[in-house]
């Protein structure tokens, strides 16, 4: 089935293409988007609980920066967490694929190695990203252009590395209470000391359980302001103490305020690009379900636990 192509009224500078249904593999989305302008575009963009692979796919020039001064251009991908990042370019044309840090441990690598960074994406694939790149420019349509993206992306995610149970396990937790859990909560239905916990998650995910949380509800506060919603409701489902909490936690990941994030071009798109996505991404996290319990009796769980019946 052909993918859709929906110029939404509130975002015309982009022609945004999706797939029709979940793909194969959970913890992955994917749309395209083309400028429908043929000016330079200079668009903050706001963070994301995700690690974001962006390909070119050669409309015009395009390149990714961040506060710090560095900036990367073609296709690149972009950890967990940015600061100031921005992209500039023109008559742009790319795939923007998100991955939850389960699934990008695999796809990419550690996601702790990118953290807050921008990189290219043949520094990460070697060979293989000119040759993928390759192919999504040649192809015919969006449609093909998903299957190949998503055909590349389960190869290197059945090859990589799996995260800890007790991680993943974790961070679906985070996304699916929007970041409203407590850590301690989290740590103790692993079976793992707080402390350890945090080592192992920074270590696969690029960010504390903490910080995670705060993105994961800066997110969902975030959409629910470029909604429309008053900024005291949001700060109240959000789970913030106030307003003013709220507002320190936007300026703090997104560099502007609540006001700017609200009218942020980056996020009026999602309602056509991400939609579907956002209803699923807890879920769908490419994360396996809650570790299997300790049949000892440790209330432990079985990669935690340190019995020696278990299997290996």
């Amino acid at each position: 089935m052909p993918p859709l192509r929906t110029p939404h009224a509130a975002a015309p500078m982009w022609d945004v293409a999706t797939p029709r249904g979940p793909g194969r593999l959970g913890g992955i989305a994917m749309a395209g988007f083309r400028a429908l302008s043929t000016g330079p575009l200079d668009l903050a963009v706001v963070p994301y609980p995700a690690v974001t692979v962006a390909v070119d796919l050669g409309g015009g020039p395009f390149a990714v920066g961040d506060a710090g001064g560095r900036q990367e251009s073609g296709s690149v991908a972009v950890g967990l967490a940015p600061d100031g990042l921005r992209g500039r370019g023109k008559d742009v044309e790319c795939l923007q694929i998100r991955l939850s840090p389960v699934v990008a441990h695999a796809v990419l690598g550690p996601a702790a190695d990118l953290a807050g960074r921008i990189v290219r994406l043949d520094d990460l694939w070697g060979r293989d990203a000119a040759r993928t790149q390759e192919q999504l420019c040649t192809a015919g349509s969006w449609a093909d252009r998903f299957a190949i993206a998503e055909a590349a992306l389960a190869r290197r995610y059945r090859e990589g590395p799996a995260v800890d149970p007790e991680v993943a396990f974790v961070w679906r937790q985070l996304v699916t209470n929007r970041g409203d859990v407590r850590i301690e909560r989290l740590a103790a239905e692993t079976g793992w000391s707080r402390k350890r916990l945090g080592m192992r998650f920074r270590s696969q995910i690029g960010l504390t359980p903490k910080r995670a949380a705060r993105l994961v509800r800066f997110d969902h506060a975030a959409h629910r302001l470029a909604a429309g919603h008053r900024p005291a409701l949001v700060a109240a489902e959000a789970g913030y103490a106030d307003q003013s909490h709220m507002h320190r936690e936007v300026v703090d990941f997104a560099g502007a305020t609540p006001a700017a994030v609200a009218a942020a071009p980056w996020l009026t798109a999602d309602a056509d690009a991400w939609a579907a996505t956002r209803a699923t991404w807890g879920r769908a996290t490419g994360a396996p379900p809650r570790p299997p319990a300790c049949p000892h009796g440790c209330q432990r769980s079985m990669a935690a636990c340190r019995h020696a019946r278990h299997p290996s």
